[in-house]
């Protein structure tokens, strides 16, 4: 993003949402947004994290993003409704961390979904002819069953990236690997067991988080005002007016939240997921 003048931003909170799924464009808003909150030198950066989590490689990127930010700047996570899985991992990114009581965190670990749709293609009468170069290129073909084999190598690719998660999570808590896998087993908590956990620092509201964040770089909790970086809007939004967007959008045949789930899902199809599926 190139601004056309360098505005005050040594006395403002810049504030990043990450909201739904994790994916390729979650991951090009939020990795934009750390730039340019590098860029206008803020001094410290609000984080907050209303998400379950999504694609290991691109939470991966911007936790990343993230670490190499907190050399410049001080970052404080708010973990919202649900901070779970892949969204607990790049929260591992910010140098503080602020949960509700009762927000839904954890879901520590890692899940890949295949479909076999074998049994349907036989009663429609549709099979498929694979000439393939090794007996691994088709693995999780939707149109048979996952082999034994197939099975013992994605075990394998899940192992490495659940190590990968536990690893992270003990470096950013200062926990052992053997305490974060006592509870890194997928499970779910709340806030406040996430708190006794040592998962997260305080307990408290997008609020406090943000008065924290103020003190942490030497501003009036009373004063300092967020910045958020936004997304930008999609095209129909800034045709629209908000009461014909509301209108519009109830007339689609799949509500846009819906149609997002689904796009995900098939996006993401046989990746390895850093994912809470409730």
């Amino acid at each position: 993003m190139v601004w056309p003048f360098k505005p005050n931003t040594r006395k403002q909170i810049a504030r990043i949402e990450v909201k739904g799924a994790i994916a390729g464009s979650t991951r090009k808003h939020v990795l934009e947004a750390l730039k340019t909150v590098e860029e206008r030198e803020f001094p410290v950066l609000l984080l907050r994290i209303d998400s379950p989590g999504g694609t290991v490689g691109d939470s991966q990127e911007i936790y990343a993003a993230l670490r190499r930010l907190r050399e410049k700047v001080k970052i404080v996570a708010s973990f919202g409704n649900i901070s779970a899985s892949g969204g607990v991992y790049i929260g591992m990114g910010a140098s503080h961390i602020m949960a509700n009581p009762g927000t839904i965190t954890g879901s520590i670990g890692v899940i890949l979904r295949g479909n076999n749709l074998e049994r349907l293609l036989e009663k429609v009468g549709v099979s498929f002819k694979v000439i393939k170069s090794g007996p691994y290129k088709d693995i999780l073909a939707f149109d048979r069953e996952i082999t034994e084999p197939e099975k013992n190598i994605l075990q394998a690719l899940i192992d490495t990236s659940y190590q990968q998660f536990v690893q992270t999570v003990a470096e950013a808590r200062n926990l052992t690997e053997d305490v974060v896998k006592s509870f890194a087993d997928g499970r779910v908590f709340t806030g406040q067991q996430a708190l006794e956990l040592q998962l997260v620092d305080r307990l408290g509201t997008e609020e406090d988080a943000r008065r924290w964040a103020a003190e942490l770089a030497g501003l009036d909790p009373d004063k300092a005002k967020c910045q958020t970086l936004e997304e930008p809007k999609p095209f129909w939004n800034r045709l629209l007016p908000s009461n014909r967007q509301s209108h519009w959008l109830q007339n689609l045949p799949l509500s846009a939240q819906m149609q997002e789930m689904i796009e995900f899902e098939l996006s993401t199809s046989g990746l390895p997921l850093w994912l809470y599926r409730p």
